[in-house]
């Protein structure tokens, strides 16, 4: 796996570029209107990727088809630290579909516990809880 990133503007605005072709834009957040996403933002948005897909997956295995995930993910800080690292991140897991309960929590558990490789990376330094709910009915 590679990544080029290369400095577009004068200030804090990169674009990265993967081995595919991909571009994301990097900005510092605290310049006025970034035009990037922040790299802290984007270790929180790779944290919602990597474990949605895990749990579609583990679902399409058993032929269960969500109609709809969404995940909510905060991460909290220590004001004032350097460096600013997370010290805890929630997920709220949004599921939609026919998926039988213990099932939709049972992928999402082999996800977080299991095959997500940017959780199982990021729970080294901060403690990572998550939430379900299925149909709008919180079940963890």
């Amino acid at each position: 796996m590679k990544i080029h990133l290369k400095r577009i503007n004068k200030e804090y605005l990169f674009e990265t570029t993967n081995e595919r072709g991909d571009v994301v834009y990097l900005d510092n957040k605290s310049v006025e209107n970034p035009q990037g996403a922040s790299p802290m933002d984007l270790l929180l948005r790779g944290l919602a990727g990597c474990s949605s897909i895990d749990v579609v997956m583990i679902l399409k295995k058993q032929k269960i088809e969500l109609d709809d995930i969404e995940v909510q993910v905060e991460g909290f800080r220590e004001d004032g630290a350097i460096p600013n690292v997370f010290k805890g991140i929630h997920l709220n897991f949004i599921l939609q579909g026919e998926a039988p309960a213990s099932k939709a929590l049972r992928a999402v558990k082999l996800s977080m516990d299991k095959y997500c490789s940017v959780s199982k990376m990021l729970e080294k330094a901060a403690e990572i809880t998550y939430s379900v709910s299925l149909n709008g009915e919180k079940i963890k």
